[in-house]
């Protein structure tokens, strides 16, 4: 058995005592009050769930012969439900409880169960009902899905002016184009004209103009409004309220790098303000050749060359807590490995070992805190690229002795691995990615050529078409999807490393550019991390 399974077994075992000594009032050393009544719990376990219940048990300014805490405001059941999920790591939600406990959860900073509250609420809300909801929690689903609620949701009309102002003026609100919320307004003040029309100088300021669609502003209201910001405001764009850009919804992540040996930086990128900021930690360890992935709240780096060997370690980076934390190890130690998520495992596929390319596949459980075997594919494949759409299809990559042009799909259910239609053109070191429906496969290398050629396969026709090229070649680089754009950065253009970043829109069929990385990067990986609670520590500065 290995020292992970041990340990994880040894503390399925251990809390269940903990939690049968608590039920039985012994050992106990504190008491929790609400609504008169009085519950019997252990510090150290609470401590073990939240950092409120650290800071009120442990800080210098605790009162170490207190034991006794009244919770005003935190009904009794509420209360016995938190100190159960402290024991027992579970908790129930419904529609009658999710309310009271998300609250107290909040309160409390007990982060898993507001994860779990937030989780039920997100698959019982609708762009349509969640206006109704508004004060269970559904504001953040309101700024994420702005755009959506704004079109569709009839409940949407009935908000009060201060309801509508509140959402509007944030900076979380989730708005790729700015006009969104002018014809969010102008719909808002239609369903009522006679009394809404003079609300229009509350909320258009609101509105941050700057940052509309050209056509939008060429209304003479909004080029009137524009050019008074310019003329009578000296203040930067993220200080001028009308300016700012919104918080972007989404972060890319950039780990890891190779300059002589690999480095521990981390980068992140605003979309919404089409800045970099740095985020690297001290504690981190130095990673290049790896595969970068999210899922369930955490960025895993999985594999790579730790400046002297290839390996096998797992590492999880907690975007909230910003801590590291090691996982069980892969099976096979792999460099330039594909790596993906599907149905909830990650897998990773490929990459070389120092002797030989590999064409094994495993994936990781969180479940059951194991990696397991699954069925290899049928080509050897270092530096292909993976993504998921209706499966896993892993493109190109080198076998050792050739770049392949083969794409095969991993049908989860079956376990087994098929071929679909080949790329028009050989590739390793490429970059892949699902978008629009659609799997887009970008540059790499052919033999000796860096290609900047982009193609897309189709899987309604089986078929694959050239799209636009990018603006340079590259090789070796990151690729991810964000803000509904797709984005290639770092690698190598076939002279020197490149720190240039560029995006592709499928609504034009343009490729734009996008601001350069403050580093030269390649060998690198990077992932895209949905929905942070704290975005503004990833964001630049507003």
């Amino acid at each position: 058995m290995m020292a992970y399974d041990m340990e994880r077994e040894m503390m399925s075992l251990a809390f269940p005592v903990f939690n049968k000594l608590r039920l039985a009032g012994q050992m106990c050393d504190v008491v929790l009050v609400a609504d008169d009544v009085e519950f019997k719990a252990h510090r150290i376990i609470l401590c073990g769930c939240s950092s409120y219940f650290q800071a009120l048990f442990a800080s210098e300014w605790n009162d170490p012969g207190k034991c006794e805490y009244q919770f005003p405001g935190i009904s009794q059941d509420t209360l016995r439900q938190i100190i159960e999920y402290a024991y027992t790591y579970s908790v129930y939600c419904d529609v009658h409880n999710v309310e009271s406990l998300l609250a107290a959860a909040d309160q409390l900073n007990i982060l898993g169960i507001v994860q779990r509250c937030s989780g039920f609420l997100h698959d019982q809300l609708c762009t349509e009902n969640c206006i109704g909801l508004l004060k269970i929690s559904a504001f953040d689903m309101i700024l994420r899905n702005f755009k959506e609620v704004a079109i569709t949701s009839e409940e949407f009309l009935d908000l009060t002016l201060h309801e509508l102002s509140d959402i509007i003026e944030k900076d979380e609100l989730n708005v790729r184009e700015e006009d969104v919320v002018f014809e969010a307004i102008l719909r808002w003040i239609m369903h009522e004209p006679a009394n809404r029309k003079a609300h229009i100088s509350v909320l258009l300021p609101k509105v941050r103009m700057a940052r509309m669609d050209a056509d939008v502003a060429c209304r003479p209201i909004i080029k009137e409004v524009l050019k008074a910001i310019y003329e009578l405001d000296d203040r930067s764009d993220f200080e001028n309220p009308m300016i700012r850009p919104r918080l972007p919804s989404d972060v890319l992540l950039v780990i890891g790098d190779w300059d002589i040996l690999p480095t521990s930086c981390i980068d992140a990128y605003d979309s919404r303000a089409d800045r970099w900021v740095d985020v690297t930690e001290e504690e981190e360890n130095p990673s290049s050749f790896h595969g970068t992935v999210y899922l369930n709240g955490y960025v895993y780096c999985i594999g790579g060359f730790d400046g002297l060997n290839c390996v096998n370690t797992v590492r999880r980076f907690d975007p909230i807590s910003r801590t590291w934390q090691e996982v069980p190890p892969m099976y096979s130690c792999r460099c330039n490995a594909s790596v993906a998520v599907l149905d909830g495992y990650i897998c990773i596929m490929g990459g070389h070992d120092e002797v030989m390319r590999l064409n094994t596949a495993e994936r990781y459980d969180l479940e059951t805190n194991k990696w397991t075997l699954i069925q290899p594919m049928q080509e050897q494949r270092n530096v292909a690229g993976a993504t998921i759409l209706n499966g896993k299809y892993v493109c190109g990559g080198f076998t050792g002795a050739e770049p392949l042009s083969t794409v095969e799909c991993y049908d989860p259910h079956t376990g087994e691995w098929t071929t679909i239609a080949p790329m028009s053109s050989p590739r390793f070191g490429l970059g892949v990615a699902a978008y629009k429906g659609k799997i887009y496969a970008v540059g790499g290398t052919k033999r000796s050529q860096y290609l900047q050629t982009m193609e897309a396969y189709d899987p309604t026709t089986n078929s694959w078409h050239a799209m636009a090229p990018m603006s340079t070649p590259r090789t070796e680089f990151g690729i991810a999807v964000v803000d509904d754009l797709l984005f290639v950065l770092g690698g190598y253009d076939g002279f020197r490393i490149t720190n240039k970043m560029e995006c592709y829109d499928a609504g034009t069929g343009s490729w734009y550019q996008a601001q350069d990385m403050s580093r030269l990067k390649k060998y690198f990986s990077c992932c895209v991390v949905p929905a942070l609670p704290r975005i503004i520590q990833y964001a630049s500065p507003r």
